[in-house]
């Protein structure tokens, strides 16, 4: 995750600073220098995808070998003429636009949301058109100013075993939702096993009562780790499932409640208003949106919704390690206004990471 788009941004910055070179002289076709990105080419990481982009590997390429011989006929490029400069420079708005769309196309091609990256585009461009940059530092301030914006729009994530521990209210209810296939009760799962692993008893209550087999999935999960889960029959209210796992946890001294529910579609206004009651019947301490991180938009657009409808406290973040992309963490962070709190790595109930803001930076090379 995030490899792809680190390298993008690289390259994009190293491109603003130095203005890949125009060939003129007379080249066959298929040696002339290609404008557009390169099609199929896999944007497996965020990170190197931006990276590329600033080095101009996608977006334009260094000068052949013949052209350097010709480089008389060659205009100069943005960063040939900053360095026959000494002291200090500017970038102006002529020179920010003519890469403004490579970079909105390489942040929409790995899953930001238009509008989290026309937001990235604007504050970039307020940051460091016109102002006056060191000559060999100007990389660096590009980099130094992405970084400040991305870790902006992202919210710092807060301690769940901390408000746990430290909540007067006993039992701690925790309420989960978000769509079929999300991952969601794998993840309530390796939720209930990392509070567990930190002495915190847990309780889940399997008001799924929707989805065939829901309820023997989360019930195979609580034997695993050794947690008890609370289930009625399949068809009854899923609210009084959480009531009857909540008055459980009461009589047997359980500090939280973990309450998986029926994945609901965020068009589904009937299945919204169900979970609407299991809110208002439980009275969560927090409303925790389960998405993958691999449908990107879809993802974003279905937290949207649910925080619009239901009002969510926090996100998780499902298969992140096979995400190729790696936008959809900055895109849900961005239009829920709410932080993401962990992320899935893998199969295993220990494969749940705590969000890193810090992490995420580094690993955009930021």
């Amino acid at each position: 995750m995030f490899k792809f788009l680190k390298e993008k941004l690289k390259q994009w910055t190293e491109k603003v600073a130095k203005s890949p070179k125009e060939e003129k002289s007379e080249t066959k076709p298929e040696e002339k220098i290609s404008k557009k990105p390169k099609k199929g080419i896999a944007l497996k990481q965020l990170g190197t995808d931006l990276d590329a982009a600033l080095r101009g590997e996608i977006f334009g390429h260094e000068p052949k070998l013949e052209d350097r011989e010709n480089e008389k006929e060659l205009p100069k490029s943005f960063f040939q003429r900053i360095k026959e400069k000494t002291g200090k420079i500017k970038i102006s708005e002529d020179e920010f636009d003519r890469y403004r769309d490579e970079l909105e196309l390489l942040l929409l091609e790995n899953n930001v949301a238009f509008e989290v990256s026309d937001r990235i585009i604007k504050e970039l461009k307020s940051r460091i058109v016109g102002r006056e940059l060191l000559k060999n530092g100007i990389e660096g301030e590009i980099k130094n100013a992405l970084g400040d914006i991305i870790s902006e729009i992202l919210v710092k994530p807060f301690d769940l075993l901390e408000r746990v521990i430290e909540s007067e209210k006993k039992p701690f209810v925790i309420l989960f939702f978000g769509i079929n296939g999300s991952g969601k009760t794998t993840s309530i799962a390796k939720i209930a096993e990392f509070l567990k692993s930190r002495k915190i008893k847990c309780v889940l209550a399997a008001a799924d009562t929707f989805r065939a087999a829901s309820i023997e999935q989360l019930k195979e999960h609580g034997e695993n780790i050794g947690i008890p889960v609370i289930a009625h029959e399949y068809g009854s209210d899923p609210a009084s499932v959480g009531f009857d796992a909540i008055n459980y946890a009461k009589k047997n001294r359980a500090d939280c409640v973990l309450i998986d529910t029926a994945g609901r579609m965020h068009t589904e206004k009937n299945l919204i208003k169900e979970m609407e009651k299991i809110s208002k019947v439980c009275s969560p301490d927090l409303k925790i949106f389960v998405g993958e991180s691999i449908t990107g938009n879809d993802a974003t657009e279905q937290a949207r919704i649910f925080n619009e409808s239901i009002g969510i406290d926090g996100l998780i973040l499902a298969k992140s390690d096979i995400d190729e992309k790696g936008g959809t963490a900055l895109s849900v962070g961005f239009v829920t206004k709410k932080p993401i709190l962990f992320l899935g790595t893998g199969q295993k109930y220990s494969d749940i990471e705590p969000f890193d803001k810090n992490k995420f930076l580094d690993k955009l090379g930021l």
